[in-house]
């Protein structure tokens, strides 16, 4: 027989001569057995004439090697255990007075199991009272024998079927300090419901939420930390965002859906122009002037673009000219700048602390800020393009309305343009524009009242006239992804 590496287990029989029939079954379960590697002790084989037959049941409790007690349980072997009777009765004093000192044996201490072979007219299987307790192994009929030896087996090898996986160490972010909550879970499943009922609370519960979320992201405003590079910080504060930035998402797309109106469009303008001055706000000390806020700068321009993503997936073209006409109110206490209104370009901030990152760990990328932003593109409705999309459109947007003069200094930096190089084609909501209807519904988020004005701005990047935005030798073509030649074309 090949070596295993298990050990061979040794297991004694206990029953009762209830019958022929029933001393052919043990004696076959006990064949059974031997035949799996079982070393069985039962009296047919180890009990002959001249022995000791009380020296032998007391086997169970002096024979250190034997470790496992197969009791088999009937309507008789029950009556005699209970009653003390017989060679049952003897063994049943043996066995129970150790069942009774093993208080809360281990799996490896089990010792004793009682294997049911019959059940009385109720169901109830026959068991002497000193293992009643105790969980048995059924098989008292053919369609639980098998399943029931097989539970036999594992029990006297200590293999069982489920084993509890070894223990594993303590999850590395319970270490870690206690992570700021916005507080908005609860307004969050609020708001939806409303939107999704059509309820007339929906618009108040929108504000409440957006109003909640804006005053707590002060929570994750940075403070350096003794011994941690501050980009470290930022990037991980950003990958920390990610549940927040997925629940206004989740807001953003209801409303598009279920509320488009002036007013929804109005609280959104409200939490966004809130949001704005954490772009502005004064350093706290002890933070470097360019960095201190980055990660703020990263939600926030984050939180507008997919905004306008929403808008667009859903078709809501004049929620996008509400976001992008109307300007955004800063007051006087932003020390960094005048107050007043400011156009939506102030959505996108450079981050300084990102660029350091990528020159100190020599990472050699075109655009951190990019890469962040499109591989954190995780949600089933808004994918990449929609991102890249709206992205794209405010890039027109600004382009189509801002002073001359300005252009330089004032114009919008689509940072995830630097993956538009796989489009060798128009953009969803311009291939659609081809449509005369469509594109005079499209030409309300643009604010132009005609093709030729766009035709106009994409001459001007066609003849260098108005440069676009490059990162080495990546770049986009906006009259690809506008197909301008094709646009208002067809009915």
């Amino acid at each position: 027989m090949p070596d295993t590496g298990v050990k061979t287990p040794r297991a004694f029989i206990s029953y009762s001569w209830s019958s022929l029939g029933h001393e052919q079954w043990v004696l076959d379960l006990a064949t059974r057995l031997r035949e799996s590697g079982v070393d069985v002790i039962l009296d047919k084989w180890d009990l002959r004439e001249g022995a000791d037959k009380y020296a032998f049941m007391e086997k169970i409790v002096t024979d250190s090697s034997l470790r496992k007690v197969v009791v088999v349980c009937d309507r008789i072997y029950a009556a005699k255990a209970d009653g003390r009777e017989g060679g049952v009765g003897t063994e049943t004093q043996i066995i129970s007075q150790e069942v009774y000192n093993q208080v809360n044996p281990t799996d490896q201490e089990q010792k004793f199991v009682a294997v049911i072979t019959a059940k009385d007219e109720r169901g109830e299987a026959y068991i002497p009272t000193f293992l009643k307790s105790r969980i048995y192994i059924d098989m008292s009929d053919a369609s639980s024998y098998d399943e029931g030896f097989e539970k036999l087996l594992r029990w006297i090898y200590d293999k069982p079927l489920y084993q509890k996986p070894p223990l594993g160490k303590p999850p590395a972010f319970l270490a870690e300090a206690e992570k700021p909550s916005l507080g908005t879970a609860s307004r969050h499943r609020m708001v939806l419901d409303a939107l999704r009922q059509g309820k007339n609370t929906a618009a108040g519960l929108l504000k409440e939420y957006f109003e909640t979320f804006a005053t707590n992201l002060e929570m994750l405003r940075l403070q350096p930390q003794e011994g941690k590079e501050f980009d470290d910080q930022v990037v991980e504060s950003i990958e920390t965002f990610l549940p927040y930035r997925n629940e206004a998402v989740e807001v953003y797309l209801g409303m598009a859906r279920h509320l488009p109106t002036a007013e929804g469009y109005g609280v959104l303008h409200n939490f966004l122009e809130r949001l704005l001055r954490y772009c502005f706000q004064p350093q706290r000390p002890g933070v470097h002037a360019e960095w201190g806020q980055d990660n703020l700068k990263f939600f926030v321009h984050e939180l507008f673009l997919y905004a306008i993503a929403a808008l667009l997936k859903h078709e809501r073209f004049e929620g996008v000219q509400e976001l992008t006409e109307q300007e955004y109110f800063l007051p006087p206490d932003l020390s960094e700048i005048r107050s007043g209104m400011f156009p939506f370009i102030h959505f996108f901030n450079p981050l300084r602390s990102l660029s350091h990152r990528n020159e100190r760990l020599n990472l050699r990328r075109l655009s951190l800020h990019a890469d962040i932003l499109t591989k954190r593109v995780r949600l089933a409705e808004i994918k990449l393009d929609d991102l890249l999309q709206a992205d794209f459109l405010l890039f027109l947007r600004g382009d189509l309305h801002l002073v001359p003069e300005k252009w330089t200094r004032n114009r919008w930096h689509p940072v995830s343009l630097i993956y538009a190089d796989r489009h060798y084609g128009p953009l969803e909501i311009f291939a659609r524009a081809q449509s005369r209807r469509y594109f005079d519904r499209l030409k309300i988020a643009l604010g132009i009242e005609n093709k030729n004005t766009l035709e106009i701005l994409v001459q001007k990047y066609q003849k260098g006239e108005l440069q676009i935005p490059r990162w080495d030798y990546d770049s986009f073509n906006p009259s690809t992804l506008v197909d301008i030649a094709n646009l208002a074309t067809r009915p």
